[in-house]
């Protein structure tokens, strides 16, 4: 199926625009990157943050229909970076929507929810998900307001228009540690089993947190994935990015490209399966289009090579770059150039004078998706600078958020992730699969796009989730009496 539509038209008449101004200090960033490894270690996260973490609780009401809670508390992450974080958004908010009266004094679940982009406040999460849930289900709920968002939007930030790329990654930092204080104080307080949930970018906040709970714990992520790298440089919401700032911030400043460039990682799926995928889902038409590469190869660089731009030529008969490179024409390079997408190509290939030197064998390009692969809409031309920046952008994002670096979730049999099967906001491609990651995690498919899901589904994202708590409580029966 075709990425949803309606998910293209939504993002379109939105105004919000990310990173309006750029990346983020070059020094917030590399903080941030260091940070990252101490923080996907379980226990060395865990312990950064003491079991009777101070919280304050500012109201206590009855409601008509449940009994309502709000606290606050400093967010941990500005104890262990401090001066990163605005002053705003230093402070976490939350609010619990628990039932009047308990069925049970040993039972009483609660789902600490974190919300999606533009979720600003409590009040959609409270009225569209934790008082159904509380309702139909009697699980209670948690819910945490997002670093700059809401009570925490810096002054000068208009409506979730995050200012800099550094600022997902504060974000998600944030939510990581101050999930940790609320499960915590959750069970001091006698409530228990615990569990985690979230749509779209609060789904994968939730697993982020999951990842840093020691304990089993019921995960039930809706309409996310395994990395927000696609988000920002595949999906829809890629077109609201100023691409041009980014670029131009980056190759500016020399310790984008120098250092922070070298600290960051791309993860991909198997490129011999991720070729082989686009083949099928393309067939037959990739085969006509590999016939056809093959032909226009044969002719242009005389049975002997491939030239990536004007400077890396690779023979294709693999003689370990025994034979002669040949100059090749602008036609051909660019001929060339459509055989190698971005996000499958190393850093090898960039355009210098001593890469122009190298020849590689057919045997490097084992893998390397030979497809028609659609262009990125905001790149028209070939040139290196913008897709550069693009590649950064995945390193940053995969660095940061990608789940493969961080640790398993105690019990994988817990997670059942729920996706729109035609999401055009969170790709899912050119992607480790959440389960490749995470065996023993189910995954289920929704026939929507992610806005679609979102309006449709609700129902079903507080059915699984009763769901998830029924297998916590079947594998780790708690006393009911």
């Amino acid at each position: 199926m075709p990425p949803s539509r309606l998910d293209a038209v939504y993002r379109s008449i939105l105004l919000t625009k990310f990173f309006t101004k750029g990346w983020g200090s070059p020094e917030n960033l590399r903080r941030i990157f260091k940070f990252r490894r101490v923080i996907s270690n379980r226990d060395a996260c865990y312990n950064l943050i003491p079991r009777d973490y101070p919280i304050l609780i500012t109201k206590d009401e009855e409601w008509s229909d449940c009994h309502v809670l709000e606290g606050q508390f400093e967010t941990p992450l500005e104890k262990n970076l401090p001066g990163l974080i605005p002053e705003e958004t230093k402070t976490a908010y939350f609010q619990m929507i628990l039932p009047k009266n308990w069925k049970s004094q040993k039972l009483k679940p609660v789902c600490l929810n974190l919300a999606g982009t533009g979720d600003h406040y409590f009040w959609r999460r409270r009225n569209l998900f934790a008082k159904p849930l509380l309702k139909e289900t009697g699980i209670a709920s948690v819910l945490i307001e997002n670093p700059f968002y809401g009570l925490r939007k810096p002054k000068d930030q208009i409506r979730s228009c995050l200012h800099n790329v550094s600022d997902i990654f504060i974000m998600g930092g944030c939510l990581i540690m101050e999930s940790i204080v609320i499960l915590n104080w959750c069970e001091q307080q006698g409530f228990g089993p615990l569990g985690l949930t979230g749509l779209s970018m609060g789904g994968h906040m939730a697993s982020l947190a999951a990842t840093n709970w020691p304990k089993p714990i019921p995960l039930v992520p809706c309409l996310s994935w395994s990395t927000a790298a696609p988000v920002f440089t595949q999906g829809v919401m890629s077109a609201s990015i100023n691409w041009a700032l980014l670029e131009s911030q980056y190759f500016e400043n020399e310790v984008y490209q120098n250092d922070l460039a070298k600290m960051v990682k791309i993860i991909d799926q198997d490129d011999a399966f991720l070729a082989g995928q686009h083949f099928a889902k393309h067939f037959p038409a990739s085969m006509k289009r590999f016939n056809k590469i093959k032909d226009e190869s044969r002719d242009d660089v005389n049975n002997l090579s491939l030239k990536y731009e004007k400077d890396v030529q690779t023979p294709l008969n693999g003689n370990n770059g025994n034979g002669t490179v040949q100059k090749a024409q602008f036609a051909e390079e660019k001929a060339a150039a459509t055989l190698f997408p971005l996000h499958l190509i190393s850093d090898r290939f960039k355009n210098s004078q001593e890469d122009a030197l190298k020849v590689f064998s057919f045997g490097d390009l084992l893998g390397i998706c030979l497809l028609p692969v659609s262009k990125h809409p905001l790149f028209s031309d070939k040139k290196w600078r913008e897709r550069e920046a693009l590649q950064f952008m995945r390193g940053v994002m995969d660095e940061c958020t990608h789940l493969q670096n961080f640790e398993v979730p105690v019990d994988t049999e817990l997670i059942i992730a729920v996706c729109a099967r035609d999401d055009a906001y969170v790709p899912r491609d050119d992607c480790v699969s959440l389960d490749k990651i995470w065996p023993g995690a189910e995954i289920r498919f929704v026939d929507a796009g992610h806005v679609s899901a979102y309006l449709l589904y609700q129902k079903m994202f507080r059915s699984t989730i009763a769901e998830a708590f029924e297998r916590y409580l079947k594998k780790y029966p708690m006393d009911n009496s």
